[in-house]
C-alpha cells in the first residue's frame, strides 16, 4: 500500500486558496499539514538550524495566511509561491541581528549591527572551513563564525563582542594561522 499523500490536484489547490481568501482557519490547517515539511525542508537548507528552520516556518506560513491574496495563479502554483515566501523569510532572519548567530552561539547577544555583503564567490562550506572552525579555541572561532559566516565586519564583530578592534585582527590572525595548520 502507497503511504505517499497524492499530490494535489490544480483544482483542489484553487478551492485551497479560495478557502484561504475567505479565512477559512481549516484551510491553514490543511496547509500546513500539505506543505509544512517540504518547506521546513527547504528553509533548513537554507538557515542550517533546525529551530531557526521551525521558526522562520512558522513566521513564513503567517505571512502566506496573511498576503494569500497577493498569490497569483498565472505565475505559477501555490507551492512555489510560499517556496519563495518562506526562503524571503529565512533570508531576513538571516540578515537580522538578533539570528545571525543563532545556530553558533546562541547565548552571544548580538547588536544593531549591519550586515556587511560578503563576495559571492567565497563559500566556505567548500572547503569544509566549518568543520575544522569546531577544532579552533572558543574565542578564536567565535571570530571566525562572525567574520566568515555571519557576514560581519571586524568592526562590527568587535561590537557584537564587546571586545577592541586590535583584539578581533589578533584572534582571527591566530585562528586563521591554525586553520592553516589544520588544513594540511
Amino acid at each position: 500500500m502507497n503511504s505517499t499523500p497524492a499530490l494535489p490536484t490544480a483544482t483542489d489547490e484553487e478551492a485551497l486558496v479560495q478557502r484561504l481568501l475567505s479565512r477559512d482557519e481549516q484551510a491553514l490547517r490543511i496547509l500546513h499539514d500539505r506543505y509544512a515539511s517540504n518547506l521546513r525542508t527547504v528553509i533548513a537548507r537554507l538557515v542550517r538550524d533546525e529551530s531557526l528552520a521551525q521558526d522562520v516556518l512558522q513566521e513564513g506560513l503567517l505571512k502566506v495566511w496573511l498576503s494569500i491574496a497577493s498569490y497569483d495563479a498565472q505565475r505559477g502554483r501555490l507551492f512555489t509561491w510560499m517556496v519563495r515566501v518562506c526562503c524571503n523569510q529565512a533570508i531576513d532572519a538571516l540578515r537580522n541581528p538578533r539570528h545571525r548567530f543563532h545556530s553558533a552561539n546562541k547565548s552571544l547577544e548580538t547588536g544593531g549591527a549591519q550586515q556587511a555583503h560578503a563576495a559571492s564567490t567565497f563559500n566556505p562550506e567548500h572547503i569544509g572551513l566549518r568543520e575544522l572552525t569546531l577544532r579552533l579555541k572558543p574565542r578564536q572561532r567565535e571570530v571566525i563564525e562572525l567574520l566568515y559566516f555571519g557576514g560581519c565586519t571586524q568592526a562590527e564583530t568587535a561590537e557584537q563582542l564587546g571586545i577592541p578592534l586590535p583584539t578581533v585582527k589578533t584572534r582571527a590572525r591566530a585562528a586563521l594561522q591554525a586553520l592553516a595548520q589544520l588544513a594540511r
